[in-house]
């Protein structure tokens, strides 16, 4: 018998489904494990966690479902206006916790990303960003730092 190959057909539209499918279940799967995760611990644990980060303990778990990368657009932004958040994390890290908790729950995402992506950030961010207010006073601070 001869060999043959066995060819699968192809079908562009039901793959791009199942991946989306298969992203959503991957998405949902890591959520839920960070859910779980605080679901073993103690609630003696979750206070002495929520102690050691600065962050009201009644807070944590709902800021640790929106899982890892949900303050990246604080880097970004930063950036943007030329702040190294690096440095800041290191030279006071509870202003940089306390920036990170706001853009965490921060209902203006989308217009965030959006004014990152087409680089004006930096010239409308006191529009919708939380932060504002702390990162001008950084920067007053900053400036007043400079004169002496």
């Amino acid at each position: 018998m001869p060999d043959r190959e066995v060819r699968q057909p192809h079908f562009p539209t039901v793959e791009f489904i199942l991946d989306a499918i298969a992203s959503w279940i991957n998405k949902y799967r890591e959520l839920n494990s960070l859910h779980n995760e605080f679901g073993q611990c103690s609630p003696e644990d979750v206070m002495q966690i929520a102690k050691d980060l600065g962050v009201p303990a009644g807070e944590i778990r709902g800021l640790a479902a929106k899982g890892p990368g949900a303050a990246d657009l604080l880097e970004k932004m930063l950036v943007a206006l030329g702040v190294d958040p690096r440095s800041l994390a290191e030279t006071d890290p509870d202003v940089m916790r306390d920036l990170q908790r706001l853009c965490i729950v921060c209902s203006q995402r989308g217009r965030c990303e959006h004014a990152l992506a087409d680089g004006t950030a930096a010239g409308h961010f006191h529009e919708f960003c939380p932060n504002a207010f702390t990162i001008d006073a950084l920067f007053k601070q900053k400036q007043q730092q400079n004169r002496h």
